[in-house]
């Protein structure tokens, strides 16, 4: 059992760290669109891929332990790693939402800030009265009890 779990562990880990580079790679490239800035799209793709190492290798760990028992150590071997390949797809995909996610809404937020200004710079330049409502105090004297209607 010691090599077969030597040789698997060590088939693990470079396959999370394979398929963890790939993420980190593409996913700057992918979320620098939506931060426009380098270092904050570095930044995100940096937290998601620690997230992702973090969960794969977890799972590595415990299906280090599953004994399978197919009688040939190879087989063992081929088997466990079945499982992570099939557990590091799973989990690349939830990492890639993620991502999208995160890209989405820095995209609309982006867009939201830019309606406001064009919005705000279309009132200055238009002259246009603020659409804020005002509300006015009621001052006592006004108030007749008697015409206050209420519901139920």
């Amino acid at each position: 059992m010691g090599q077969d779990y030597a040789v698997f562990l060590l088939l693990g880990v470079v396959l999370v760290l394979i398929d963890g580079q790939l993420i980190y790679r593409s996913g700057r490239a992918y979320m620098r669109r939506a931060y426009g800035d380098p270092e904050a799209a570095k930044s995100m793709t940096a937290l998601a891929t620690v997230l992702f190492h973090l969960v794969v290798l977890g799972l590595l760990a415990l299906v280090s332990i599953i004994n399978v028992d197919t009688g040939d150590p190879a087989k063992n071997v081929v088997v466990k790693l079945g499982i992570v390949l099939l557990l590091l797809a799973l989990v690349h995909g939830v990492t890639m939402m993620i991502l999208g996610r995160i890209r989405d809404r820095q995209i609309q937020q982006q867009m939201a800030d830019e309606m406001a200004r064009d919005h705000q710079q279309y009132e200055q330049e238009h002259k246009v009265p603020s659409q804020s409502p005002r509300v006015q105090p009621v001052k006592p004297a006004e108030t007749d009890p008697l015409q206050i209607k209420t519901t139920r």
